[in-house]
């Protein structure tokens, strides 16, 4: 994974660079995969999760708990991804680049309880479709669909990290479940 204790620049009373240390390691894995499930490239999500931790790190003294640190370091990856696409340079590479992780290789990230190479198969398939499925939803109800069923956030959670409104959130999750099972059923 990430070395990203290694860059932390120390602080004065070493408390605050112990107990930011301890936020790394306890929430690197969860950024790093919603940033993976967003993105679907595994070397900019690497990047943009050790980007989104130097921000918090360079921040954490402003950090004032009004939410869980979770909360706080995903509304970062959130605000990381939206300026990285608003570049125009990036627009090119999103478009050239949109399935630039192989669908093996996704699907190989994820654990499988089935026991059969036949299974297996079938299991990537299964993911395959439904990352084909999440990239046809619209920016909002991609964001909040991971958010929900990727990270398995509560609807309040959702709200403080992306900044909507909980009756939003419901709406744009039912608008994205709905267009992903229609997805899902027409390929069957």
């Amino acid at each position: 994974m990430i070395q990203i204790t290694e860059r932390l620049r120390p602080t004065a009373a070493g408390i605050v660079a112990k107990e930011f240390s301890t936020i790394v390691e306890t929430h690197s894995k969860q950024i790093f995969r919603f940033l993976l499930a967003s993105l679907r490239d595994l070397d900019l999500a690497e990047t943009l999760t050790q980007e989104c931790f130097l921000r918090a790190h360079r921040n954490w003294p402003k950090f004032r708990g009004d939410s869980s640190p979770l909360t706080w370091l995903i509304r970062i990856a959130i605000n990381q991804q939206r300026d990285y696409w608003r570049d125009p340079r990036m627009r090119f590479w999103w478009q050239t680049y949109s399935n630039s992780v192989d669908m093996n290789e996704a699907s190989e990230q994820l654990p499988s309880g089935e026991r059969s190479p036949e299974q297996r198969v079938l299991a990537r398939e299964r993911v395959g479709q439904l990352w084909k499925a999440v990239d046809r939803l619209g920016d909002r109800q991609r964001t909040v669909f991971l958010r929900r069923y990727a990270e398995d956030l509560e609807f309040r959670e959702i709200a403080r990290t992306t900044g909507l409104r909980e009756s939003s959130i419901k709406a744009h999750l039912s608008r994205a479940v709905a267009k992903v099972r229609l997805q899902l059923a027409t390929r069957q």
